[in-house]
């Protein structure tokens, strides 16, 4: 009897020991499936809005004569209306921009303005039953959190590639000269056609436009954050150029220590660091500093770059402006009167 009960008992053990090497972890099986699900979910919502967008442009030889050269890149659809967004270093003095979609539908497109401090643009096409992508809130982004890129790198069209935000807050200077602050760093492999493509979530809303790469380096890939290109489209919409005011700071978004929260009953948990002070620039004229960290404009709260962008308008120019920044542990109210500026 004893030795019937103790052969059943390791049978069953040798059984189990079987079927668990046969098989891959549970647990390392449904992480891989999660994730591809979530990148195939998310390109397949958003593939049908993704542009491929060729361009004519004149440029000028050595000797001075004039000729066409072929450029291109990607782009999306982000109204039904034919709006796509893309970069401004695609699309800049073109002579004739032709838009393909997933599709197979080839389009002439129109440029509606475009902005080269920030390296966005809209265009138009007249076409209808078009897929408008969702935009998402890139403020709301965490580093480690799933990024996919969908473009079309050296030609080969809609593909996917995917990886995570490896940073926030970074600076990247335009094709203009001009810093661009508050810019997304992912490890989502960009190449060469793949400007102006959209940076994807998980659940398949824009995050980011992407912009660029650094050459000879890998795994280091930058988009615009897409909360930077809502203020932008408006007012590209509007007036087909963006203008500003200007204070002559470079900053990014950071948090605050809870005490300074608790302490000052600030509205918000973040500000914007003030990374450093241009030459001759209201800033410098009004003794703002290296590392002081802004947190109002006029009264109105800034939780980072994109609200300090959204209040210096056209209208701030030439208006003495009152900033709230946190000096240390100190609270200052310091006062200076922006330019204008039109990028």
């Amino acid at each position: 009897m004893i030795h019937d009960v103790t052969a059943t008992a390791l049978s069953g053990f040798t059984e189990s020991v079987a079927q668990s090497s046969a098989s891959p972890p549970y647990g390392d099986t449904a992480l891989l499936d999660a994730y591809s699900n979530a990148v195939v979910s998310a390109s397949e919502r958003v593939s049908p809005s993704v542009a491929k967008i060729d361009v004519t442009q004149s440029a000028r030889t050595r000797s001075g004569e004039e000729r066409e050269r072929q450029g291109g890149g990607s782009g999306f659809v982000f109204t039904p209306d034919g709006l796509i967004l893309t970069n401004s270093h695609v699309v800049h003095d073109a002579k004739q921009i032709h838009v393909s979609l997933a599709d197979g539908r080839r389009f002439p497109a129109h440029l509606i303005g475009d902005d080269p401090a920030t390296d966005l643009a809209v265009v138009r096409v007249d076409a209808p039953n078009l897929v408008a992508v969702p935009l998402g809130d890139s403020q709301k982004l965490r580093v480690g959190q799933l990024a996919i890129a969908i473009g079309n790198p050296y030609g080969f069209q809609y593909t996917v590639t995917a990886g995570v935000v490896s940073a926030l807050g970074r600076s990247l200077r335009s094709y203009s000269g001009r810093l661009i602050d508050d810019v997304i760093q992912t490890d989502a492999s960009l190449n060469p056609g793949n400007s102006g493509g959209p940076l994807v979530s998980s659940l398949g809303e824009v995050i980011g436009v992407n912009t660029a790469t650094i050459m000879g380096a890998q795994g280091l890939c930058f988009a615009i954050g897409i909360n930077t290109a809502k203020l932008v489209v408006s007012s590209l919409l509007r007036d087909g150029v963006v203008r500003r005011s200007y204070i002559g700071i470079q900053g990014q978004t950071v948090p605050l220590h809870r005490r300074l929260i608790r302490f000052y009953d600030l509205p918000n948990e973040s500000g914007v660091l003030v990374i450093s002070v241009e030459e001759n620039s209201p800033a410098l004229r009004s003794f703002i500093r290296d590392g002081d960290i802004i947190v109002a404009l006029d009264g109105h709260a800034v939780a980072g770059i994109d609200d300090l962008h959204r209040l210096l308008t056209e209208e701030k120019a030439g208006v003495q402006t009152v900033l709230s920044v946190l000096r240390h542990t100190e609270r200052l109210e310091i006062k200076l009167t922006p330019t204008r500026r039109m990028d």
